[in-house]
């Protein structure tokens, strides 16, 4: 199933039903009287978020939703029945934003959350609900009321602990591969990752975290360069962020401050998040050169550096212990 995390749908609400003019004709009953029904309501549209579903491709082929209308009143004081409501399934963690895509309308970030989007119509009253002693044959009934319609735009965030950061080919495919079930592509080429990829990282058969992936960053990525930073919104949500640096690039701390500044220059808040630093590949390099690039990378960011080979393993059950106890902690908090 191809990944889609944006679409634009339209939505209309039903229009309410009509009341009626009518008086009731019996025999015997000398004075019958207006009993004319009201309309019944519009159809509402209604967004539900489902663990189902983990993508938007569904809204690339249905792309206008329309509620029923109301149906009319009738002689007799019948009211018209009301129309049935519009459902609109979508994947845990999307957002609603107007057609502007900067007003946010909801957010459906837990199982089984529903939001109203366009409420139906009234229906009109008919000639019934307007006799009274002074007006015993009144000839009015209102038509009903129109419905809401509009554009949205849905944006689906991935529910995922932790978020994978880093250039391309800095081993964050290889990483979520083997901590987890997920089986993204692996290649010796950068943007080998185009879309998000999630994976659950199960320690035990208590423990578990989810880790997304994201395709890599490079230098220009807020202003478009190479994917941009569309996807980084997937990493929003998380409790904190794992940034892998490659080990054998000579330029690892200046790559480090590249990617800190992207992510500054897309979100304050999402440069403030815990960051767990990660130099890769250190199979690929001397023990005097791991040394001499942790040192660097330490001075630099003022952190912990972890070491890790994704390929060998080396540095990976550390790894995913000191992870997994700060989103323990994160949940608690």
């Amino acid at each position: 199933m191809k990944f889609l995390d944006q679409a634009k749908i339209y939505v209309r609400s039903g229009d309410g039903g009509d009341g009626v003019v009518a008086f009731r004709r019996e025999k015997y009953i000398e004075f019958g009287g207006p009993d004319g029904g009201d309309g019944g309501r519009g159809g509402h549209i209604y967004v539900r978020a489902v663990p189902s579903l983990n993508t938007l491709i569904d809204f690339r082929y249905t792309q206008h939703f329309r509620a029923r209308k109301g149906g009319n009143g009738a002689g007799s004081n019948r009211t018209g029945a009301g129309a049935d409501d519009v459902i609109i399934d979508v994947p845990i963690g999307t957002q609603i934003f107007d057609e502007d895509r900067e007003t946010l309308l909801a957010d459906l970030d837990e199982d089984n959350k529903t939001v109203l989007l366009c409420q139906g119509g009234d229906g009109g009253l008919g000639n019934a609900h307007y006799k009274s002693s002074t007006n015993r044959a009144p000839r009015r009934a209102d038509k009903g009321f129109p419905g809401e319609e509009r554009w949205v735009w849905l944006r689906l965030k991935l529910i995922a602990d932790v978020g994978l950061v880093g250039l391309p080919n800095a081993g964050k495919s290889t990483l979520l591969s083997v901590a987890s079930r997920a089986r993204p592509k692996i290649a010796d080429y950068p943007f080998t990752t185009l879309h998000p990829q999630l994976g659950v990282v199960r320690l035990n058969a208590m423990e578990e975290f989810v880790i997304a992936d994201i395709p890599g960053l490079i230098e220009g990525a807020s202003e478009g360069t190479g994917l941009g930073d569309r996807f980084l919104g997937h990493v929003e949500r998380c409790a904190l962020l794992i940034h892998l640096i490659d080990g054998t690039d000579e330029h690892f701390v200046q790559n480090w401050r590249m990617i800190r500044k992207e992510l500054k220059a897309y979100d304050e808040g999402l440069a403030t998040k815990p960051e767990v630093l990660v130099l890769n590949k250190c199979d690929a390099l001397l023990p005097e050169d791991i040394a001499e690039r942790k040192a660097a990378l330490e001075a630099a960011s003022g952190a912990e550096v972890h070491l890790l080979s994704g390929v060998s393993r080396d540095g990976l059950p550390e790894l995913l212990r000191y992870v997994q106890d700060r989103v323990t902690a994160s949940r608690n908090a």
